[in-house]
């Protein structure tokens, strides 16, 4: 397992659509294990493929339960139910902040990493993360969908 380099706000590759999983493969299994160990690294509750630089539709999701990490291959929401203001970060734009209206429900189909078509119901903090992360891989980040006015710079903690 390796930690994987970040793309940062102003990388052209942030605003490119991603291509499928075609498949599962040990070279998939590794990026899938360096995608976690880098979100883990960083803090992070969900990465994209995209953010390491490579335009692939996988993405992991960390809500740090009992539960562990979630892989999703290929996901796609078909489902959303209503909608909430959150407050969002993403590890493409260190240590900044906003506001963004998010669904408060979604339903998604993924693959699993053992080549499972799976669905799931997600709510709170899972549904955000999921539409912050599919967003990603459709060439969107979460700056393109801040409310006016709520973005705030937090300063890193000096170690």
């Amino acid at each position: 397992m390796a930690i994987r380099n970040l793309r940062f706000e102003g990388d052209e590759i942030l605003k490119k659509k991603s291509k499928d999983v075609e498949v599962i493969d040990e070279k998939l299994q590794t990026l899938i294990d360096d995608m976690i160990e880098t979100m883990h690294k960083y803090n992070g509750v969900g990465l994209a493929a995209v953010q390491v630089g490579i335009l692939k539709r996988l993405i992991v999701i960390d809500l740090y339960d009992d539960k562990g990490p979630v892989v999703m291959i290929n996901p796609v929401i078909i489902k959303t139910k209503g909608e909430h203001e959150v407050e969002e970060g993403c590890l493409s734009f260190p240590n900044q902040f906003a506001k963004v209206i998010r669904p408060e429900e979604v339903i998604a189909e993924f693959t699993d990493r053992n080549g499972k078509r799976k669905k799931v119901v997600a709510k709170e903090l899972l549904a955000q993360a999921i539409a912050h992360e599919v967003d990603h891989l459709n060439g969107e980040v979460f700056m393109d969908k801040i409310i006016p006015g709520t973005l705030e710079y937090v300063e890193p903690e000096e170690k």
